[in-house]
């Protein structure tokens, strides 16, 4: 996590109508240089100033086109730190992407450490090595990971994955990836960092989760992810040990006391959920198919959802219109507490200094760990179909 420094105290002093008042003020002064970008789980007070509101990568995406389009200079990024990484990455060098609060990071991603990546594929390779294993590994990484281990992936043959395509990368991994597999040769692949959806997504493709996976816990005292050489030379998939703090709440009881207090109600969740809870699930998918599958529901049905909960809540209010229910899954406050770090006060300080002429909390990846990470995300937009980054 970086260190962001107190704003200045009059922002602490102002009403939210003041604040409200002067975020606008700003916005319309700043015009077309400027793009604001809100994940689907900040908080209201926040989204709402969002030209564009999204998951992840499609918000990036988003930022690029509209760099193109209108010419924007600033993307004011109101998500955590990956998020504005990826932006840099597709966006041209001469734009600035900032993030409001240099301390709103990403537990998940910080748990696939660059340093220890490196080391558990070197160990990795060399077990593989001595164990008489001649097939390839392919790294994997979510997009909820640092440009860093992008750039990892990237050079080491192995691409980028969401939570809506990662069958279609591993699919792509376990083919060969970018040299297509010979007769006869063993592909393995390494997930980092969110162990349940590399899970979830290689049990869905058939893999057993006892004998063809493996966890690799960094912080193992002995060196060797926590497995022994067996583990690692028997799996197909090799999991790395990390996890969405916010995912990790739900637990399969809370399905079963959703339908139990309410007959008739469907269960979503998304993948980053732990197993057990995906497959007690009526449906599992990324943030955008959660979203789409509330908005498509029809009249009388009642949904519990297994995600964030300022997305959940939004969902819900917008259900009710067409008399759909829509419920957290949990009663646990299930809330991305980091992304939180971004309010309307420090929003109204980035744009305050944008109109002075000063560029505060600009992230930028490095040209190298930039170039690598582009071909990671080149990788899967290949393999997705979809056009290639605009502007990057």
């Amino acid at each position: 996590m970086l260190w962001q420094p107190s704003l200045p105290p009059r922002y602490a002093a102002m009403t939210d109508e003041q604040l409200d008042r002067a975020i606008r003020a700003r916005k319309a002064e700043l015009a077309d240089v400027l793009v604001i970008l809100g994940h689907h789980y900040q908080q209201d007070d926040v989204v709402r100033y969002a030209d564009f509101q999204g998951d992840s990568f499609k918000l990036s995406q988003l930022a690029a086109e509209k760099v193109r389009e209108a010419g924007a200079k600033y993307v004011v990024f109101c998500g955590v730190h990956f998020m504005a990484e990826s932006a840099d990455v597709l966006t041209p060098d001469d734009v600035a992407v900032i993030l409001p609060d240099l301390s709103a990071g990403c537990s998940m991603a910080d748990m696939a450490a660059y340093d220890d990546v490196v080391d558990a594929w070197e160990q990795v390779q060399g077990v593989l090595a001595d164990g008489g294993f001649t097939g390839r590994v392919a790294p994997i990484t979510y997009m909820n990971s640092s440009a860093a281990i992008k750039a990892f992936v990237g050079e080491h043959g192995g691409a980028v994955c969401t939570s809506s395509n990662a069958r279609a990368v591993l699919e792509w991994a376990f083919a060969g990836g970018e040299k297509p597999r010979e007769d006869h040769e063993t592909i393995k692949v390494m997930f980092f960092p969110d162990q349940h959806l590399g899970r979830n997504t290689a049990a869905e493709m058939g893999f057993d989760i006892h004998r063809h996976m493996c966890l690799w816990d960094p912080k193992d005292p002995e060196g060797m992810g926590g497995l022994d050489d067996n583990d690692v030379l028997r799996s197909d998939v090799i999991l790395w040990k990390g996890h969405c703090s916010v995912h990790k709440l739900f637990r399969p009881e809370h399905v079963d006391r959703a339908r139990a207090q309410e007959p008739g109600m469907k269960v979503i969740v998304h993948p980053e959920c732990e197993y057990d809870v995906v497959q007690k699930a009526d449906l599992s998918g990324s943030t955008e198919k959660i979203v789409r599958t509330v908005e498509e529901a029809q009249p009388g049905e009642q949904w519990a959802v297994g995600t964030e909960v300022n997305l959940v809540n939004r969902l819900a209010q917008r259900a009710k219109e067409r008399d759909v229910r829509v419920r957290i899954l949990s009663d646990c406050q299930c809330l991305c507490t980091t992304m939180y770090r971004i309010d309307p006060q420090h929003l109204l300080w980035t744009l305050d200094e944008l109109a002075a002429g000063r560029v505060v909390n600009r992230i930028r990846v490095h040209p190298d760990a930039r170039k690598w990470a582009l071909v990671a995300l080149d990788r899967m937009l290949n393999i997705t179909g979809q056009p290639a980054p605009a502007g990057a």
